[in-house]
């Protein structure tokens, strides 16, 4: 199906063609171009409105204001830019998304069915899904239905068109003929995809069928829904309450819900950048759809307007089920900003919110990890694992977390108990093997056991270069120089700029006697170190020694041993 409908929503797009100005408002165009490009639509919207402020009537630059404040989800600041392009004679199909907008929001439905019937355009499939709707908002059930019936018979359209009959159905009222639709019995079965699962499910509840929703569910989910929305439905529906259609209210959030689901189809098959709009309109016509929201700030995070997914996280409520998903989404946002601080005093509210939640303690402990702050992160992996009454295999990556923290604190026997634990609970996890294996080399402990862990992880990761960099060093620390060689060469092929790879390369040249090309590796490695990024498993003070006295005397001074070559025996 996704196929088909790509070509047919192409439409919209962010940034026009370049276009002349005259030199009085030249860097506010500039600047707002710029902006544009960078997905920064804040100061886009700024930038193209002082221009139009001096240069009223040039209808490029309203288009490009019309981009930005559609892209900020303001349709409120597009209605007046809309009126002095339309004013100006002017189209394109991101005014006709403002128009369309507009007419929905005034529930002028008389009026845009004239619209559609004199041209008013969105593109492809937009307008054969929305249309049907505009005829049951105008009163005309009978017709909208035909025309949803008409699109089905599209090639590829059809799931799409009869999920949209039926929620049409639900919210005319008509419970049982949505039923008929979803099930098959109206016009033949059909796959449904997640939000139709959830939306017969709400069906069937208001047709007094719970036990054939909640089987639904099952088949659908499995017994335990990983998706919040879905195991809130589920457990609803097993304790017998009577669930509300949510799905749409009224013909404003089923048009919505037409903008949501194309857009959720376009997700990470177009440029975010132009899926946006349609996320933003379906935020527009339906606020309270927590899953357009959450769309729309994951697309604003791929953009990284993070600022901006913040405040779309912000909107979902404390009492939906997805708000821990937002938080969580609300947090990471913050983290990329440069709030960390924001982002774990939200997660640490999370942990008094939600005291008995693994995933809380979990996201704390992993937000601290990524900032080094290892002894903070313990203790949330700490409580984490103190919730978990009997280990089970998906919780291995608990241990194998906290066994980080420790390890980077120093305190190696607790951390070699969690990271064997976790190997415990997934014996052949790959990175487990390699971070235990490694571990073990460094400290020269058990170097046999941590050849065959390491190798293990090869084998089930092969092009892994920070796994196979782990073997090669395996094999230098055995002494098998010559067998570590390829491997190593392989490694800083995967990883051609891993400061570390390139510094371990090295050492394996110097190690089978070719030097000179030791001392091209360490000078790479050097040139990968950020000095802004301090990196603790690469000293490169060390590094510029070995390349004034060679790798021998760095040893010796370190009171290691020397190379010494070993055979596989």
């Amino acid at each position: 199906m996704f196929k088909t409908i790509l070509p047919l929503v192409l439409g919209i797009g962010i940034v026009g063609a370049a276009v002349p100005v005259f030199a009085k408002n030249s860097g506010s165009y500039l600047a707002g171009r710029h902006a544009l490009v960078q997905h920064d639509y804040e100061k886009a919207a700024d930038y193209f409105t002082r221009a139009l402020s001096l240069d009223a009537r040039n209808t490029d630059l309203m288009e490009q204001a019309l981009n930005a404040q559609v892209s900020l989800g303001r349709f409120d600041r597009a209605y007046p830019v809309k009126r002095r392009m339309e004013s100006a004679g002017h189209t394109s199909p991101m005014f006709q998304l403002v128009r369309l907008v507009e007419y929905i929001e005034n529930d002028d439905f008389e009026g845009l069915v004239e619209a559609f019937d004199n041209g008013l355009t969105i593109v492809g499939i937009l307008d054969d899904l929305v249309e049907p709707w505009v005829a049951v908002g105008n009163g005309n059930l009978n017709a909208g239905m035909e025309a949803f019936d008409q699109v089905s018979r599209q090639s590829g359209l059809r799931e799409l068109a009869l999920y949209h009959k039926s929620v049409a159905l639900a919210v005319s009222g008509d419970m049982a003929r949505a039923d008929a639709v979803l099930s098959g019995e109206e016009n033949g079965a059909f796959p449904l995809f997640a939000q139709g699962v959830l939306a017969h499910a709400q069906v069937l509840s208001q047709l007094g069928r719970n036990e054939e929703a909640a089987e639904l569910m099952v088949r659908a989910f499995g017994p335990s829904p990983g998706a919040p929305v879905a195991a809130d439905l589920l457990a609803r529906l097993q304790n017998g309450d009577r669930v509300a259609f949510t799905v749409a209210s009224d013909v404003r959030t089923g048009i919505a819900e037409v903008f949501y689901t194309v857009a959720q189809l376009l997700y990470g098959e177009l440029q975010s950048h132009r899926v946006l709009p349609y996320a933003r309109t379906a935020n527009a016509l339906g606020p309270s759809n927590v899953s357009g929201l959450l769309l729309t700030a994951a697309l604003l995070e791929q953009l990284q307007q993070f600022d901006l997914a913040t405040e779309v996280y912000d909107q979902v409520p404390r009492d939906h089920p997805s708000f821990l998903e937002a938080e969580f989404g609300r947090a990471d946002a913050l983290r990329f900003s440069n709030r960390v601080d924001a982002a774990v005093e939200v997660l640490q509210q999370l942990t008094e919110t939600y005291p008995d939640r693994v995933e809380v303690y979990r996201a704390l402990g992993e937000t601290l990890s990524r900032e080094d702050q290892w002894a903070d992160a313990q203790a949330a992996y700490d409580a984490a694992v103190a919730l978990v009454d009997e280990p089970r295999a998906q919780d291995w990556s608990l241990y194998y977390a906290r066994a980080i923290t420790l390890e980077r604190q120093g305190n190696w026997p607790p951390a070699e108990a969690d990271f064997r634990k976790a190997l415990e609970l997934q014996p052949n996890q790959p990175q487990v093997l390699n971070y235990l294996g490694y571990s073990l080399v460094e400290k020269r402990r058990n170097l046999d056991e941590a050849l065959d862990m390491i190798q293990r992880a090869v084998a089930a990761e092969p092009d892994a270069g920070y796994i196979v960099d782990s073997l090669a060093w395996v094999l230098y620390r055995l002494g098998r120089y010559e067998e570590a060689l390829p491997h190593m060469i392989r490694a800083a092929e995967l990883m051609p700029v891993d400061p570390v790879v390139n510094d371990h390369l090295g050492d394996v040249f110097w190690a089978v006697g070719r030097e000179r090309e030791a001392e091209f590796q360490w000078h790479r490695a050097l040139s990968f170190i950020d000095p802004d990024k301090p990196n603790p498993d690469i000293d490169a003070d060390r590094v510029r020694r070995k390349l004034d006295v060679g790798l021998d005397v760095v040893l010796e001074e370190e009171g290691a041993e020397p190379l010494v070559p070993t055979s596989n025996d």
